[in-house]
């Protein structure tokens, strides 16, 4: 049995079973990894995927023991490796994040130039995605941080902790009647045609419930995942959008007016998150203090110390989160 080995068994079952995707992602031959993983099933005794021909259909029973093993004797090698490396030279090193498109777009630029600045030989490596792909990869262990708002029930494997709370806030050109309206309601809004966040990024799920609660049902014409689109086919005249507050860009969006939307839905939470048993390198904490000032050495400490995630949402219940 090799490190390698377990490396496939647990990339293949990551990437839907899919071995030419799995060879393509370690830089090997689609056969190297099929000949490993049925070395591996011969020293062990039993299937870790059944197969039709040679496709791979599913992952058995022993199999899904097996590769809940080899991921974590896997993270405990990457744990070594990273205290290795920390004592050969604290400042180096790589860090990689999955995130949304709001994240990496608007909430990140100051943060990662600040940090680049203080860490110039970590090399940075940015992924977007769904939430529930960032999740995975950061339970994977493809990245080491998820940074998302939306779909908290696909993190119960990491250590989540609040970063920051943000508004919305509605746009309309300056021709629109809404741009004019002092005293904006909910049913002003699902009364026009509607732009906004595909359903499951950036807060959607509680712009959904507010219209909900109040027996709204809004008219949208189309969603995105990026703000940037919507605020284009806003400009188009399709229709008025709803975006994260802190997509709104003054300099650039000045041919849009900004509404506050604040009273109107529930504000929603960022967070940051890693898988549990993580060995943190210098350069990782001071990321998210970069990111978030609250989460000091300690205090995220204290989140990893945690048996559960209700024990972690208490260590924040008298800390006020910034707001945007």
């Amino acid at each position: 049995m090799t490190l390698r080995q377990l490396r496939y068994i647990a990339a293949v079952a990551r990437y839907g079973l899919n071995v030419s995707a799995t060879a393509e992602h370690l830089f090997t031959s689609q056969p190297g990894v099929s000949k490993q993983i049925r070395l591996l099933e011969d020293e062990l005794g039993v299937e870790i995927f059944e197969r039709t021909g040679r496709q791979l259909t599913r992952v058995t029973p022993a199999g899904e023991a097996i590769i809940e093993l080899a991921n974590r004797i896997l993270h405990d090698t990457e744990n070594i490796e990273q205290v290795a490396q920390e004592f050969r030279d604290p400042q180096a090193g790589s860090l990689s994040i999955a995130t949304t498109h709001t994240q990496a777009r608007y909430a990140l630029p100051p943060v990662i130039a600040r940090f680049t600045a203080a860490y110039p030989r970590v090399a940075l490596h940015m992924n977007q995605g769904t939430p529930t792909q960032i999740a995975e990869m950061a339970a994977a262990g493809v990245v080491d941080f998820a940074i998302a708002t939306e779909a908290m029930e696909h993190f119960e494997d990491l250590v989540m902790m609040p970063c920051y709370h943000w508004d919305r806030a509605i746009v309309v050109r300056h021709d629109h009647p809404l741009a004019q309206k002092q005293d904006l309601t909910l049913a002003d809004v699902a009364a026009e045609p509607l732009i906004t966040y595909v359903f499951g990024f950036t807060g959607r799920s509680r712009l959904d419930r507010a219209f909900n609660a109040a027996g709204l049902t809004p008219n949208v014409v189309l969603t995105a995942t990026d703000a940037d689109v919507i605020k284009t086919y806003v400009r188009l005249g399709l229709g008025i959008g709803i975006i994260a507050n802190m997509a709104y860009e003054p300099e650039i969006d000045s041919d849009l007016v900004k509404l506050d939307a604040s009273h109107l839905v529930e504000s929603s939470t960022t967070r940051i998150g890693f898988r549990r048993n993580t060995r943190l390198r210098g350069y990782m904490y001071a990321f998210i203090e970069t990111f978030a000032p609250h989460l000091t050495h300690e205090v995220v400490d204290a989140a990893l110390e945690a048996d559960n995630q209700a024990e972690r949402d208490e260590l924040f219940e008298d800390i006020t989160l910034p707001r945007y």
